[in-house]
């Protein structure tokens, strides 16, 4: 019985190799695999001289040749395959561990060059890889070390390795070649080449290659009728919603993930902390406090009656003193990056709560490092829409004041509060903010005045007055009827991109009313 080991990344793999030498498995190697065991004192033949012919252009050409391709595809079952490969004295390869040149990693370091990612194409292991996956009934094929432990365990008990892993191997072996070639293809297909041969880099490749992993089955989809699954991204951005961990709680449904979703973007968003509530994908109550406890006291305030049932996510760790006070109510999904062992043993009575810990990232130079999407994709007919991810930042240097009233520095913290929350609200959004909490929030109407009214209704309808608060308009205010709504409102100052045609009329109507108004100079839709 012969095994072939071709490894880039070593890890375990000396360990295997002693344990398939202890059950009598010859083993066969190449290169810098074939020292480290010949080190590690195991007797292993080169592939070279296994097939009598050497290594060439720099290790390109090494196991492509028919005493490699012969013993890994000739099936058992067939005598004129057998009788093929012993004419020809091929031997059969019962077992296969590759794991490829490190494309990935190479294309994603810094001045990575595309001669960089040539060479850390692979040829031969994608080759070996596929001809082992096909025989599947033969041969097993390892293609990641997690894998060594299940069949090394199999072979030390029964001699052989099972139908069942063997299929499972081979999926995940065309699974891996599926992920290698993708990035290949995602990486060249972004390359655009110039006459003089200059490679410059297109922001959204020629081809794009999605690649998931499945996470879970669900229940069902929106509704009862929709099947569904969750899946994520082949490499997730680090604290991301995919990388949660459930600590206790009934099953996620699909509408629980995607609220969960914008409720972990919009308040991990916040430095200071922060509680988010949403319902039906929109926040309807946002709130910073001096703990977890006040945010939330805060952020239930602007809207208890569609707070009921629905997601809380919190961006520091959550205490006991705050689990009390969610716990009095009716909560779906609860989400920190931490929680203390007295807050957890609240929720011990409500066993059907799903407490989700996400880690946050600390620190990082890039918006993927900070736990956000670097690309956002929505599905069309038959089709994709890509574009960057809104990941903005407005700063105080960012505003632009356009009226003769200045706002105060309150005003102004106010103002930035304000838009950070709009921007997560379905537009048209309309939001109103006072003292780091949201008032009145208006989402997803066919106009602003109708998101600005309901934003007051809603106010009106927690008790809430908007006299002297900031208002937020994710996109400019086509005429004054707008402004001259949320002022009705109560807004003494206002936030909006500005651009509008009529931007001279909007800013005299705010002159007129005596209200401060600053321009962001971006837009936050979200459709």
């Amino acid at each position: 019985m012969y095994a072939l080991l071709s490894v880039s990344d070593k890890t375990g793999i000396l360990e295997l190799a002693k344990g398939l030498h202890a059950l009598n498995i010859k083993l066969l190697s190449t290169g810098g695999t074939a020292k480290l065991l010949a080190e590690g004192g195991l007797p292993v033949t080169e592939v070279a001289d296994h097939t009598g012919f050497p290594e060439m252009l720099d290790g390109r050409v090494k196991t492509l040749h028919p005493k490699v391709h012969g013993g890994l595809l000739a099936r058992r079952d067939l005598p004129e395959h057998m009788a093929a490969i012993s004419a020809h004295g091929i031997e059969a390869i019962d077992l296969l561990v590759v794991n490829l040149y490190p494309f990935e990693a190479t294309v994603a370091k810094a001045g990575c060059t595309l001669e960089d990612a040539i060479e850390n194409i692979d040829i031969g292991g994608p080759a070996m890889v596929r001809s082992a996956a096909k025989n599947w009934k033969d041969v097993a094929v390892l293609t990641e070390s997690s894998q060594y432990a299940t069949v090394l365990g199999e072979l030390t008990a029964t001699g052989q390795v099972s139908q069942k892993t063997k299929f499972s191997l081979s999926v995940a072996a065309f699974n891996r070649i599926s992920q290698y070639d993708g990035a290949i293809s995602d990486y060249l297909s972004g390359i655009q080449m110039a006459d003089d041969g200059l490679a410059s880099h297109m922001m959204f490749p020629a081809q794009s290659n999605g690649r998931f992993v499945k996470l879970q089955d669900l229940r069902y989809g929106e509704n009862p009728h929709q099947q569904a699954a969750f899946y994520r991204d082949l490499h997730p951005a680090p604290g991301s919603l995919v990388t949660a961990v459930q600590l206790q709680g009934k099953e996620l449904s699909y509408n629980n993930i995607a609220d969960a979703d914008a409720a972990w973007e919009c308040v991990k968003s916040f430095k200071e902390p922060a509680c988010v509530i949403v319902k039906h994908a929109n926040p309807c109550g946002v709130a910073v406090g001096a703990d977890p406890l006040e945010a939330y006291a805060k952020a239930l305030k602007t809207d208890p009656t569609s707070a009921f049932g629905g997601i809380i996510a919190f961006n520091t760790r959550v205490g006991s003193e705050a689990a009390k006070a969610v716990a009095r109510q009716f909560v779906e999904v609860l989400m920190a990056p931490d929680f203390s062992d007295d807050a957890l043993a609240v929720f011990k009575a409500k066993p059907n709560v799903r407490i989700l810990k996400i880690a946050l990232p600390t620190g990082g130079a890039s918006a993927w490092d900070r736990g956000q999407n670097a690309v956002d994709v929505k599905r069309v007919g038959s089709g994709i829409l890509m574009q960057t991810a809104d990941n903005h930042e407005l700063s105080l240097a960012d505003l632009k004041v356009v009226t003769q009233r200045q706002p105060t520095p309150e005003q102004l913290q106010d103002l930035l509060f304000a838009w950070k929350v709009a921007k997560y609200v379905k537009s048209n959004a309309i939001v109103f903010c006072k003292d780091g909490m949201t008032l009145g929030v208006g989402a997803g109407q066919m106009n602003r005045i109708d998101s600005g009214q309901i934003a007051s209704i809603k106010a009106g309808h927690a008790g809430l007055s908007l006299n002297g608060s900031a208002a937020a308009s994710d996109a400019f205010f086509p005429f004054r009827d707008g402004l001259d709504m949320v002022i009705d409102a109560g807004a003494s100052c206002v936030i909006q991109p500005g651009g509008s045609l009529r931007d001279a009329e909007v800013i005299s109507a705010a002159d007129e009313r005596g209200v401060a108004m600053v321009f962001s100079g971006v837009r936050h839709f979200r459709h």
